[in-house]
């Protein structure tokens, strides 16, 4: 979808606009969500971060998706200057201004610190806002000294976009999320996030990342997902941890992934971008770096990470790659 077609499906006499699910966790779903309650999540983002009619947008991810559809959105309800570039990995390298307001995910935002060009844009973007994927630790280090506002956010297609910041740069820091105003969270019975967000969500969403309250009762954090705990014999492993610890260790692209087992019920496995030769020095800092429990049973040389067109990672897929590679694998 281009600017043009979603301009004309905003502006016909539907009250709906049709998007799609990123697929992080399966096939993308197709939903219709209200025009009027993405225009309220715009206003939401838009007088958290204080922008105002003239400043400038920048536009530079899929249409098809909330992220992209809620910048023009935004633009849209507060009167901003949207500048528009085809989404890529570099979405700054054909811009010449740095824009008051971009929202990019992690890759992009990764590409970009790594030309110096680039960089001195992004350095110079008044409200950058990150979403579509976890910032890991290395990456909010590369952000924590920039001049201007940088901020993790916080949400799903079904909250029609971020619902919730925290700040990654400067004396304001934090590793809680504060929500905006009028939303509330709380914990389900499973540890799972429940977002009452009425401005933007018809009912009560019981979401499937496990999280952390702040003894504040409304800022959390999340801890992973409850779709990626691998239940290894009798043990629960969360596969963001893995990751989280092996990310300063391991020089190439990796994921963390599960298969079927016969003895554990379900074990762990690594995905890496790279060959086969490599797996000895890779099972070499597991071995190093992670508990016992934690330490792949399986490690699967493959050309790219899979991901999704939003820039997360594509959980499904992974574990399909991992289910399917059994004679691939190196045992522990």
């Amino acid at each position: 979808m281009d600017l043009q077609e979603f301009l004309g499906e905003w502006n016909n006499q539907s009250d709906t606009v049709l998007v799609h699910t990123s697929g992080s966790t399966g096939k993308p779903k197709a939903m219709r969500v209200e025009k009027r309650r993405m225009e309220a999540s715009a206003r939401l983002t838009c007088d958290f971060l204080g922008l105002k009619p003239g400043d400038t947008a920048l536009l530079c991810m899929p249409l098809d998706y909330i992220a992209g559809k809620m910048v023009v959105v935004r633009s849209i309800v507060r009167d901003l200057q949207l500048v528009s570039v085809k989404p890529s990995g570099h979405p700054l390298a054909g811009i010449d201004t740095p824009p008051t307001f971009a929202a990019m995910v992690p890759m992009q935002v990764y590409n970009s610190l790594r030309t110096e060009r680039e960089r001195n844009l992004l350095k110079a973007v008044k409200h950058l806002i990150i979403g579509g994927g976890a910032v890991d630790q290395a990456l909010e280090t590369e952000l924590h000294d920039f001049p201007n506002a940088v901020w993790s956010t916080y949400g799903m297609t079904e909250t029609l976009s971020h619902i919730a910041m925290r700040r990654i740069s400067g004396s304001g820091a934090d590793c809680w999320y504060t929500p905006f105003e009028g939303i509330s969270v709380s914990l389900g019975d499973d540890g799972c996030l429940v977002i009452d967000a009425p401005a933007v969500c018809q009912s009560i969403l019981h979401t499937n990342d496990i999280a952390e309250l702040h003894a504040d009762g409304r800022r959390f954090r999340i801890l992973g997902r409850k779709d990626n705990v691998i239940c290894s014999g009798g043990i629960k492993i969360r596969m963001e941890d893995v990751e989280n610890m092996l990310r300063q260790h391991v020089p190439v692209p990796f994921t963390i992934t599960k298969r079927a087992d016969s003895q554990l019920g379900e074990a762990v496995v690594m995905l890496f971008e790279g060959t086969d030769a490599m797996i000895g020095n890779i099972k070499e800092v597991c071995l190093r770096v992670l508990p016992k429990y934690w330490r792949p049973k399986g490690y699967i040389p493959v050309s790219q990470i899979p991901i999704t067109e939003t820039g997360k990672p594509a959980r499904a897929e992974a574990q399909k790659i991992a289910n399917a590679a059994h004679g691939s694998d190196c045992t522990c």
